[in-house]
C-alpha cells in the first residue's frame, strides 16, 4: 500500500508540473488588433505607397516612379517588448518584411531601422532574421544562431533552407508569425520556424521597439497585409 501511494504522489506531483508548464490562454486585454480592415488609421506612411483595399494593408510601387531607398508604414500604437505577432501576407514581386523592436531614424521619409522578419517574392529571404540598418542578416533560414556579447555568432543549423522555402507561397497569401520574448527571437511562416536568436549583444540587442511594414526599393511590387496581431507575453 505504501507503493501505490508512492506512485500516487510522484503522479499527482508530475501532473502538477504539466499543468505549470502549459502557457497561459491569452485574453482579450493580452491581444491587440494592429489591422483588422477599415482604413490606416493609427498608421503612418508615405500615402502614395500605401492604401487600404479591400480588407487589406497594401504597399505599392511601380517602374514609373521608383524609389530611392526603402521606406515602411508604421504602426503608431506604441513600443512593444515580449510578444507574439501574427500576420497574413502575399507578395508580388520584390522584397519587403515586418520590422519589431525597431525605431524611425527619418520621420520625414519613414526609414525605420531594426529586426526584421524578412519576405520576398523569390524566396531567397524569406524568413531570415535581418537588422535593418544594423547588423545585417542575424539568421539565415534554417539557422539557430546565438549572439554572444562580443557579437560572435554560434549557428546551428536545424532545417534544410530550400526545404524549407517549399512551404512558403509567394503570390499567395501565408501566415506569419513572430515570437520576440527576452532575447529570444523566432519567425514562423505557415507554422513552420525559418529562423531563430539568442541575442546576448546587449549593447546592441533591442528590447522594445516600433512595429512597421516594409517596401523594399528595387523593381516594382506589391506586397499585402491583412489579420495583423500583437499579443502580449507574459
Amino acid at each position: 500500500m505504501k507503493y501505490v501511494a508512492g506512485l500516487s504522489f510522484v503522479f499527482a506531483l508530475m501532473c502538477t508540473f504539466v499543468v505549470a508548464d502549459k502557457p497561459e490562454a491569452a485574453t482579450d486585454s493580452d491581444v491587440t488588433v494592429l489591422y483588422g480592415g477599415g482604413d490606416l488609421t493609427g498608421w503612418a506612411g508615405r500615402t502614395d505607397l500605401w492604401s487600404a483595399e479591400n480588407g487589406e494593408i497594401v504597399g505599392r510601387t511601380s517602374d514609373q516612379k521608383p524609389i530611392d531607398g526603402n521606406t515602411f508604414l508604421v504602426w503608431q500604437g506604441g513600443q512593444p517588448d515580449n510578444f507574439e505577432l501574427t500576420a497574413q501576407f502575399k507578395i508580388e514581386g520584390g522584397n519587403s518584411g515586418i520590422q519589431y523592436r525597431s525605431k524611425v531614424v527619418d520621420e520625414q521619409k519613414f526609414v525605420v531601422a531594426g529586426y526584421q522578419a524578412d519576405i520576398d517574392f523569390s524566396n531567397k529571404f524569406a524568413g531570415i532574421l535581418y537588422e535593418e540598418k544594423g547588423r545585417g542578416i542575424l539568421a539565415q533560414r534554417g539557422e539557430t544562431v546565438t549572439i554572444d556579447a562580443d557579437g560572435e555568432k554560434s549557428k546551428v543549423r536545424f532545417g534544410d533552407a530550400d526545404k524549407l522555402a517549399a512551404s512558403i507561397h509567394p503570390g499567395k497569401w501565408n501566415d506569419f508569425r513572430v515570437v520576440a520574448n527576452g532575447n529570444h527571437l523566432q519567425h514562423f511562416i505557415n507554422e513552420t520556424m525559418t529562423a531563430e536568436v539568442i541575442d546576448e549583444q546587449t549593447e546592441k540587442a533591442a528590447t522594445k521597439g516600433v512595429i512597421a511594414l516594409q517596401i523594399h526599393r528595387g523593381p516594382a511590387m506589391v506586397v499585402r497585409f491583412k489579420n495583423i496581431k500583437i499579443r502580449k507575453l507574459k
